[in-house]
């Protein structure tokens, strides 16, 4: 499959873009800075450099064209503020998935936070971070020309991944490693039976595979 992932430089797409390119995919990812190229490279991926927050839809459509799938894994990252939880978190998320209908890519999987909420109340950076995160879930969902998958982590760590996991529509809170909502993307990714479905993601006693393979089963 040829996979195009939004925020390509981020910690989980890098992990993903190894596993993907390792399993004998064609993973894209899509940067804002051109100086990121080479880690891209390295993990085996095809970088694109364009800008989420000022591209426009047939320019985002034109690196979808010909995708098999599309991942939205950018995020404006800890040290910013509310206003760019709005434009990249919400408006880059509603772009991309804009774009993948334009380019009539179906497949459409988001990398969410456990609690998003589009009406969560409360003025702090995280609390906007939130509701970005739950209004880009909601506009994602309300496609049908998307078979699209939201998952939504726990806490995320850089602990080395185990590759067991719980993967249920709500686990409950905790943490998990990148590495594993990495291994479960990818997973996600070769099972389209988990489309139409919301699940969170914390470390657990199931592997990867099995964890995906059940969830698609139970949504199906």
């Amino acid at each position: 499959m040829r996979i195009v992932i939004a925020g390509g430089h981020g910690q989980i797409a890098l992990r993903l873009e190894r596993l993907l390119s390792a399993r004998g995919h064609e993973a894209v990812g899509v940067i804002r800075a051109a100086g990121q190229a080479d880690d891209l490279r390295a993990a085996g991926a095809e970088p694109v450099v364009l800008d989420l927050e000022s591209a426009s839809v047939d320019e985002v459509a034109a690196v979808l064209a010909g995708a098999d799938a599309a991942v939205f894994a950018a995020g404006a990252g800890g040290g910013s503020g509310a206003a760019r939880k709005e434009t990249v978190d919400r408006g880059a998320a509603v772009l991309f998935a804009d774009a993948a209908e334009r380019a009539g890519v179906r497949r459409f999987v988001v990398v969410s936070s456990m609690g998003a909420d589009p009406d969560r109340a409360g003025g702090e950076v995280f609390d906007a971070y939130q509701r970005a995160k739950g209004a880009a879930d909601a506009y994602v969902r309300s496609r049908a020309a998307l078979d699209w998958t939201i998952l939504r982590p726990g806490l995320l760590t850089d602990d080395a991944g185990t590759g067991l996991v719980a993967l249920e529509a709500s686990t409950g809170r905790g943490p998990v490693p990148r590495d594993d909502v990495a291994a479960v993307l990818a997973e996600l990714l070769e099972t389209p039976g988990t489309a139409g479905l919301t699940l969170e993601l914390i470390s657990g006693a199931v592997p990867a595979s099995d964890a995906v393979r059940a969830a698609a089963a139970d949504g199906s």
